[in-house]
Order: structure tokens, then C-alpha cells, then sequence
């Protein structure tokens, strides 16, 4: 989706009314700090001092909050609150966020407004403390409710309908009365998303997760249970069928399948690289998706909004998050997308080339006609800085950590270990200053180190390249004294198959996020570096001058756009793989075994083919083949 497109949508959707039923509930936080802790008198027992409290809507509240932080402007609520201190709190954050909650039902009697409290206590939330669990909305407030829903139906585009709690709204009664009501406005989007009563709601779309649909076809999953794709694609069928209605089925970072009257669709998941928090997700989803089918786009679509939309939302921490229309178009706008996860994950179901080692993700319809090939460099041709991430990852633990390094307890240092093992991981193949920047972030997130005592990017870039550069420097003395070879620092058959492309008459071209004096002059000490032609990229100091983006625009300018499967990249990082995926190249995935110089990394092969990889390699060794299937004369 271009630029453009989602510039028109956010905009459509602005437009569009939409009616929230279901049971609205307000999250608390409440930070805890125990330094302020006394006894207390009365019991004895020492007290749990909150330092800070903050309040969101959450439930269908978390919906139609979303809703409108995406730029919808009519947000209509419908639902009960208690006469308690929380049901006026609910009622003024409404207000506060552009909700219109004049169709909240006031029960005085067997009825608490619903919350959830959630007690943080130096970051990780303790038990949580509900409040509504014992509520009995009586018939006299379903029909006042329902009156008011049967009003409004004709003035909005799409009803949400939401079921978060047993407690709720959703009784018998009510359930069957409103069903009535879908097949008295047959003309009208209602939209279901129930947790309990998914069978119920008759004439309806659906919005579910795997987990959910699963169960529904009768496979017994547990919540942790991995759901394959097929089996996600044949519960969506099954239930379409069942049902006759259009539905979204999620699937957390595996993106989710939609299904309508046009078949299947597959909406790929976003590659986020902060910290997440999934709680809110699936509402977010549903916002945006609901919101989307209301300005009259179809599924898909509104199942790409709704992945942005809850794409924004998993990134903020310790809330309720919403998404606003300049979050939705930058994280849109260039998406990092997931691919083929259920093969990236299982390399069982791997197929490969003529009995090599050459995996075939993607077939190319026609032959290809390589005019252009990009490399990476690090761990796609050389080797010279082997173990990179075994400085850069205890670099980084140590900058988050500071002074507390040596001192810090078990579960902070496993933390923060999973946290940079994670970013290292995701960033491999971007910029060293882009990922010394995500350091800073990294840094003030954990909030260890005082503030006027953390670097900016460029301090730990130089902490980072010195430690580096010692090996990398040793090493390549020991190449110029003949102590070791370039074969010795190259993957096997890489310098080979250069050679056999240029002299195809294939264009090459080098571009690394390492600095490019330094791609430079270790091409130049490794000998290959003629076979560029002065076709040399790399980082120049300034984030905003991606080499590898900045090459691969350059191509396509110059060949253009119909020709675009004309360039190929190589390369062992997923940042080369997916924007190259992104404009229409060819992708091939050297998931090297930088220790061997040959064999196959299967975590590099996961990360790869998630970036969009068409073809798997672990090496150059299988040259013939690799030529024939490039369609490059030997």
C-alpha cells in the first residue's frame, strides 16, 4: 500500500460512524514504590504505598479508544456502569478521548463498574484486582439498552459488538434479543468479537484468534499451542461455511488470514525490534479493521490497517495503547513485514534444489536475466569480522547495566541479556550507528544508567569499533604476512563466484553498514575489490544514508522499475533481504556458518526467510547450480 493509499483510507475513516456495544471496563495501573512502606496499626501488616496511578478504558472501551485516537470522529458507546467512583472515571476519560457516552446505561443495584487493576512493582505486574466479576445486569436494563441501540443503528456505518467478561452485558437475553436485531437490519456491518459467545451472534462478521478458531472447529489447542498455517486456513473455511458471514482471524506476530466471498487472504505480521506488550492487541486490531470495512474497503485491506494499527500499539509499555494517524501511516507506510514463518520456524518442510543444498522458497515465473547483484559483505563474502556479535552483545549488556554490571541480580542481567540478544538478532545487517542508536534507547528504556552519564550513539560506536577493530586488524596482519590466506577469511567459493558473475558480465556491487573506508580497504586486503569496479558502499556517518537502500534505489532508477528482476542481492542479514523483497528483486539468503566459512546457520536461514529470502544458500560451494538457477552463463 503506497503512501497515498493510506493517506486516503485514514482519511475515509475519519468519516465513518460506528457503534460500540459490549462490556466497557477501565484498566488501572498503580505503580507501586515499597520505600514509602509503614505498619500498619489497624492490621499490622505493612503497607503497600502507590506512588502513581493511571487509568485507560479497556474492553470495548480499549476499542472505541482506539477508534477515535485513529481519527474516527463519531464513537458512539453503548453499555453499563455502576454507581461507583470507576464508572465516573470511565465516563470522563470518554469525554476526555472524544467518545460519545450518552448510551451508558446507569445500574444503582448488583452492578460494579468492570475494572482491572494491575499493581506494578519495579516493572512487573503483580496479581491483578478485578473489580465486577459479580454483576447481574437485569432485563429491565438489557431492553433500555437495546432501545437505545435500535434508535441509533440507521445513523452509524458498523456496529462493534464486544464480549470481554462473563460478568457483562451479554446474558441470555440480551444475547438473543440482539441477535434479533442483526437480522432486522440486514443492511448493516455488525462485527463480533466475543470470547465466549462466538457461536451466537448469527448473520455477523468475526474477528477471532487462532487459538479461538481452532476450538471452534473442534482442534484442541492449548493458549500456548502454536496453530500452523493450514490449520488456520482450514478452520477460516470451515467456518465460513459455517456461518456465511466474513471473518479475521489472528494470529499474533504471524500476521492473521482473512476470508469473505473472494477466498482466503494472508496478511503478513510487522517485525517490530522495541520490547512488546500484546495486551490491547486484538482490540486495536479490530479498530482499525472495523473502522476500515466502514469506509467501504474490503477485507484485506481492512486487515492491513488493523495489523498497522495493533503494530503500534504492542510497542507501548505498561498501557493501554491507542494509535494515532501519523503513528499508522509511519509504521505503514514502509512496512517490515514476516514471511513464511511456519517454514522459517521448521526446517522439515524445506525443499531444495536437485538434491543440493540450495532451499527454494519462492519460484521465479520466468528466467531470470541478472544484469545487477549487490553483496553484503560481513558474513555474505568475509569473514575478517567473525564474532562481531560476541562483542557487541556484552558491549551493550554492559551499557544498560553501567556500574551495576558486576552486581546486578540474576533476573535483572537475564533481562536485559534477552533484550540485546533479541535486538542484535533483528538489526544484523542495518547500520552499526543505527544500531548504537536503538543502544541509547535501550539504555534510557531500562533507565539503569543516570542520565547525564549515557552516550549518544556515536560514544558507543567508538566503545564498539575499538574492541573490533583490534581483531579485525589482527587479522588481517596475519593475512599479509601469509601466516593465514583469504581463503581462510572468505566463505568457501565466494571470491569464485564474484569472479564467474563479473565475468558474465554482471554489474557487482559492495554495500555494508560498517564504515566504508573500512569495506573498502578489507576488500582490498581480501583482493577482490577490483571486481567492484569502485562500486563500494558503506556507512558515511549519517543515519539518514542507509548504503544499501541508497544502492538498491540507484539500480532500480537506472534499469527501472519493469526490470527490477534483474537485481539480485546476497546477503546474511535480513535488512539487505527485505528491501530488496520490498522493490521486486531477487533475494538470496547466505545463512553462512561464519566459524566454518561453510554449512548452514539455521538461525540465519529463520531470520532470512522471514525477511523474504527466495532462495537459501549456506555457502558458494554448489556453484554450478547456484549459476544454473540464476540463469548465469558458467
Amino acid at each position: 500500500m503506497s503512501i497515498g493509499q493510506l493517506q486516503k483510507v485514514l482519511n475515509d475513516i475519519s468519516k465513518v460512524k460506528i457503534a460500540v456495544v459490549g462490556d466497557f471496563c477501565v484498566d488501572a495501573y498503580w505503580f507501586i514504590n515499597k520505600s514509602k512502606s509503614e505498619l500498619s496499626i489497624e492490621t499490622g501488616h505493612m503497607t503497600t504505598p502507590v506512588k502513581q496511578q493511571e487509568y485507560s478504558l479497556g474492553g470495548a472501551g480499549n476499542v472505541a479508544n482506539n477508534l477515535t485516537a485513529m481519527g474516527v470522529r463519531d464513537v458512539r458507546a453503548f453499555g453499563v456502569i455502576g454507581y461507583d467512583p470507576f464508572g465516573a472515571e470511565m465516563v470522563k476519560i470518554m469525554k476526555e478521548n472524544g467518545i460519545n457516552p450518552q448510551n451508558l446505561i446507569l445500574q444503582k443495584e448488583n452492578w460494579s463498574t468492570l475494572v482491572y487493576t494491575k499493581p506494578i512493582i519495579d516493572d512487573v505486574e503483580q496479581s491483578r484486582i478485578d473489580f465486577g466479576n459479580f454483576n447481574e445486569m437485569t432485563n429491565e436494563t438489557a431492553d433500555k439498552l437495546l432501545e437505545l441501540l435500535r434508535f441509533e443503528i440507521p445513523q452509524v456505518d458498523l456496529i462493534i459488538i464486544n464480549q470481554q467478561v462473563l460478568a457483562g452485558i451479554h446474558t441470555e437475553y440480551f444475547r438473543n434479543k440482539l441477535v434479533q436485531m442483526i437480522k432486522d437490519f440486514t443492511e448493516k456491518i455488525f462485527i463480533v468479537d466475543c470470547r465466549n459467545y462466538n457461536e451466537v451472534f448469527d448473520g455477523a462478521y468475526r474477528k477471532m484468534n487462532d487459538i479461538e478458531a481452532a476450538g471452534l472447529v473442534g482442534l484442541k489447542k492449548d493458549s500456548d499451542d502454536s496453530i500452523s498455517y493450514s490449520e488456520v486456513i482450514e478452520a477460516a473455511e470451515k467456518l465460513y461455511k459455517r456461518f456465511g458471514k466474513p471473518l479475521f482471524i489472528t494470529r499474533g506476530d504471524r500476521g492473521s488470514v482473512v476470508i469473505d466471498k473472494d477466498g482466503v487472504g494472508r496478511v503478513e505480521g510487522l517485525m517490530i525490534l522495541s520490547e512488546v506488550d500484546t495486551v490491547g492487541a486484538g482490540d486495536s486490531y479490530l479498530a482499525g479493521a472495523a473502522s476500515t470495512l466502514a469506509a467501504g474497503y474490503d477485507m484485506k485491506t481492512a486487515g492491513e490497517i488493523g495489523s498497522y494499527v495493533s503494530g503500534v500499539t504492542v510497542q507501548k509499555l505498561f498501557q493501554t495503547g491507542t494509535a494515532s494517524p501519523e503513528e499508522i501511516l509511519k509504521i505503514g507506510t514502509d512496512p517490515d513485514l514476516i514471511y513464511n514463518p511456519e517454514l522459517a520456524d521448521d526446517i522439515r518442510s524445506a525443499h531444495y534444489l536437485n538434491d543440493s543444498e540450495i532451499e527454494i522458497i519462492n519460484k521465479w515465473q520466468e528466467k531470470l536475466q541478472i544484469t545487477h547483484a549487490i553483496f553484503d559483505h560481513d558474513g555474505t563474502i568475509s569473514t575478517l569480522r567473525e564474532g562481531w556479535e560476541q562483542i557487541m552483545e556484552p558491549m551493550m549488556i554492559k551499557a544498560i547495566l553501567g556500574e551495576h554490571f558486576h552486581d546486578a541480580d540474576e533476573a535483572l542481567y537475564h533481562k536485559v541479556q534477552t533484550r540485546v540478544l533479541d535486538f542484535v538478532d533483528k538489526t544484523t545487517g542495518i547500520q552499526t550507528l543505527i544500531q548504537m542508536k536503538g543502544l541509547v534507547k535501550l539504555v534510557k528504556e531500562f533507565g539503569i544508567v543516570p542520565n547525564d552519564q549515557v552516550l549518544d550513539e556515536f560514544g558507543y560506536k567508538e566503545i564498539y569499533n575499538k574492541e573490533l577493530l583490534e581483531i579485525v586488524k589482527d587479522r588481517e596482519e596475519k593475512l599479509k604476512k601469509g601466516v593465514l590466506a583469504v581463503e581462510d577469511f572468505t566463505l568457501k567459493n565466494a571470491v569464485i563466484f564474484l569472479e564467474k558473475l563479473h565475468r558474465a558480465g554482471v554489474k557487482l556491487y559492495l554495500a555494508s553498514g560498517t564504515d566504508e573506508e573500512d569495506v573498502r580497504s578489507e576488500a582490498e586486503n581480501l583482493g577482490y575489490d577490483h571486481l567492484f569496479e569502485g562500486r563500494i558502499y558503506g556507512a558515511v556517518g549519517d543515519v539518514n544514508k542507509e548504503a544499501k537502500k541508497i544502492v538498491l534505489d540507484r539500480i532500480l532508477d537506472m534499469i527501472g522499475e519493469s526490470k527490477k528482476g534483474q537485481l539480485a542481492v546476497f546477503g546474511d542479514g535480513p535488512v539487505e533481504i527485505r528491501e530488496t523483497h520490498k522493490r521486486g528483486g531477487v533475494t538470496i539468503g547466505v545463512a553462512s556458518n561464519e566459524i566454518k566459512r561453510h554449512s548452514l546457520n539455521k538461525s540465519k536461514r529463520s531470520r532470512l526467510i522471514k525477511a523474504g529470502a527466495d532462495v537459501i544458500i549456506p555457502d558458494f560451494s554448489q556453484l554450478s547450480q547456484l549459476l544454473k538457477l540464476l540463469n548465469v552463463q558458467d
